[in-house]
C-alpha cells in the first residue's frame, strides 16, 4: 500500500486482519461442506468471481452512475479542487478524480480499488449546507478511505456473501425437496439452502461489523489530518438533522449506497438495526472525535 501522512490506525488494521481471517476460515468450511454434500460449485464460484471482478475494477464507475455524478473539473469547481488539493499536499498522496452529483441529500463518498484509481463525490445539497471548515473535514475523512484501501478491502470482504447468496438461490430454485440422502433424512438441496443461508448471516454481521469501525478510523484519521475535529463534529451533526428534512422518497432512493456515504441516508436506532448498521451510532462518532479535540488541547 502506498504510504500517506494519515495517521495510522493499528485498530483497523487488527481488525480488518481478524475479520478477514475469520470470512476465510467460514469459506473453506463452506466449500468443505458442500463438497461434502456433493455439491459442484464450479460454476456459482464461477459466476462470483466475475461479480467480484466487476465490483473491484468498475466500483468509481458504478458508484458515479449509479449516484448520478459526474467529474468535474478545476475551472467548474475551483473552491473544491483547492480544498482537495490541500489535503492531498498534507496527506502526501496523489489526487483523485472529482466529482459532484445532483442531489440534495447532503452526502458524500468515496471508491475506487487504490489510490491512483479513486474519485472523491459530493453531493450538491452538501454543498449548499457547510462551510468550508466542515466541507473540508469531510472530504479528509472520505480520503482516509481511499489512503486506507477501505473499498478495496470490502469488496474482498463481500465475497463470501456473494457465494453463499447465490448457492442459497441455486438451492432454492433448482434442489429443495428433491434428491434425499441415503438415510431418508432431509432433502439435500434444503441442507444446503440453510448452510448457504446461515453463511451469509455471519458474513454480512462480520462485514457490517467492519464498515463500523471504518467509518471511526476515517473520522479518527481525517480530524488529525485537518487538525480540526471539531469541523468534522459540526458536519456531523449539521448532516445528521438534515437528514429529517430530506422526503423519506428521496432518502430511500440513497440507502442502498449507504456502505459508501459520509453519513447514511436511513438509519434504525434499535439494538438490532444498530448490529446491521453500515455505520456506528452518531453519538459514538461524535464521542470519538471530542476524544480526539482534548488530546489535541482544543477543549470540546
Amino acid at each position: 500500500m502506498v504510504q500517506t501522512r494519515f495517521a495510522p490506525d493499528r485498530g483497523l488494521t487488527r481488525r480488518m486482519v481478524i475479520t478477514m481471517f475469520l470470512l476465510g476460515l467460514l469459506y473453506v468450511v463452506f466449500v468443505a461442506v458442500l463438497i461434502a454434500l456433493g455439491v459442484r460449485a464450479v460454476a456459482v464460484l464461477l459466476i462470483a468471481g466475475v461479480m467480484l471482478f466487476v465490483q473491484y475494477f468498475m466500483s468509481d464507475r458504478i458508484a458515479l452512475f449509479a449516484m448520478h455524478g459526474r467529474v468535474v473539473s478545476p475551472q467548474e469547481a475551483p473552491e473544491l479542487h483547492g480544498m482537495i488539493d490541500r489535503l492531498c499536499a498534507l496527506a502526501d498522496m496523489p489526487k483523485p478524480r472529482v466529482a459532484i452529483a445532483d442531489s440534495d441529500v447532503p452526502n458524500a463518498f468515496a471508491t475506487g480499488r487504490n489510490q491512483k484509481n479513486s474519485v472523491v463525490c459530493v453531493t450538491t445539497g452538501l454543498l449548499r449546507r457547510l462551510d468550508a471548515g466542515e466541507l473540508e473535514g469531510v472530504l479528509a475523512h472520505e480520503m482516509s478511505h481511499v489512503a486506507h484501501r477501505d473499498v478495496a478491502v470490502m469488496t474482498i470482504a463481500s465475497f463470501l456473501g456473494i457465494v453463499a447468496g447465490l448457492m442459497t438461490r441455486v438451492a432454492l430454485y433448482s434442489g429443495l425437496g428433491r434428491g434425499r440422502d441415503d438415510r431418508g433424512g432431509l432433502p439435500i438441496g434444503l441442507i444446503i439452502m440453510l448452510v448457504s443461508v446461515l453463511v451469509y448471516a455471519v458474513s454480512f454481521l462480520l462485514t457490517r461489523a467492519l464498515s463500523r469501525y471504518r467509518e471511526l478510523a476515517a473520522d479518527r484519521a481525517g480530524a488529525l489530518l485537518t487538525q480540526r475535529p471539531s469541523a468534522l463534529s459540526s458536519a456531523l451533526v449539521k448532516i445528521s438533522g438534515e437528514m429529517a428534512r430530506i422526503p423519506t422518497r428521496d432518502l430511500r432512493e440513497a440507502e442502498p449506497f449507504n456502505a459508501f456515504f459520509f453519513v447514511p441516508a436511513l438509519s434504525g436506532k434499535a439494538s438490532l438495526s444498530a448490529l446491521l448498521a453500515t455505520h456506528p451510532p452518531l453519538e459514538r462518532r461524535l464521542d470519538q472525535l471530542g476524544r480526539i479535540s482534548a488530546q489535541l488541547g482544543q477543549g470540546g
